[in-house]
């Protein structure tokens, strides 16, 4: 995967980057942001190295323009996401979720959940790798509060987007020096995604069975 990025992303990017300036970035972070899996990983320490070298920019300018910038383009991208899932997203889950083993009552559980913890989710997620890619779409389907959904997503990219912009400052030419510390640190938020989901299939799959366990128990008493 690294060998890919490194020939075929990477280059891409610093064309990109090198023509446009700026732009470049907050288009690459935007698609990010709207369920398209580019990694900010690379996106960010590369703006941070080739369009605020150490030579002309302190740290903590660098830190603020790609954090700003970064930002700018996440948020973008959130909002469509958000848009898409508001507008279209409750209605297809409660149409065809049922082929994923989501049902009605899944729907309103998920809804309840975002309502009480939504406001958290949008800011810890803009600093979690994979998951800061699609959190927007629940998040319009599940309908959290624009305003502050806008807000905290703001924030939170910020702080991800200034960090990792940093980096490359920083690093310099060696920013691709970040790809080995990244990498392994998605391999527990990989896990517990692959746990939640195998949790969830089985307990929908196991479901019917231990309610009618339950009741065969009950009536015996």
């Amino acid at each position: 995967m690294e060998t890919w990025i490194a020939e075929h992303l990477v280059p891409l990017f610093q064309n990109l980057f090198n023509s446009i300036g700026w732009p470049g970035v907050v288009i690459i972070m935007a698609l990010e942001s709207a369920n398209i899996p580019i990694p900010s990983e690379i996106t960010m320490p590369l703006a941070g190295w080739l369009l605020t070298p150490r030579a002309l920019f302190p740290w903590w300018e660098a830190a603020l323009i790609t954090g700003l910038l970064g930002a700018v383009g996440c948020t973008v991208g959130s909002m469509a996401s958000y848009a898409l899932g508001y507008w279209g997203g409750r209605p297809l889950v409660v149409r065809y979720g049922r082929y994923i083993l989501v049902t009605e009552e899944d729907v309103d559980r998920f809804d309840r959940w975002f309502q009480r913890w939504g406001d958290y989710v949008s800011f810890v997620s803009r600093i979690l790798p994979i998951v800061r890619t699609f959190i927007s779409f629940p998040a319009g389907v599940f309908k959290i509060h624009f305003v502050k959904f806008t807000a905290l997503t703001f924030i939170g990219s910020f702080i991800w987007c200034a960090a990792l912009g940093l980096v490359g400052w920083a690093l310099g030419d060696q920013w691709e020096q970040i790809l080995g510390i990244m990498g392994p640190a998605k391999y527990p938020i990989v896990a517990l995604i692959l746990i939640g989901l195998v949790y969830y299939v089985w307990h929908h799959l196991t479901g019917p069975a231990r309610k009618q366990a339950a009741r065969r128990a009950s009536a015996s008493e």
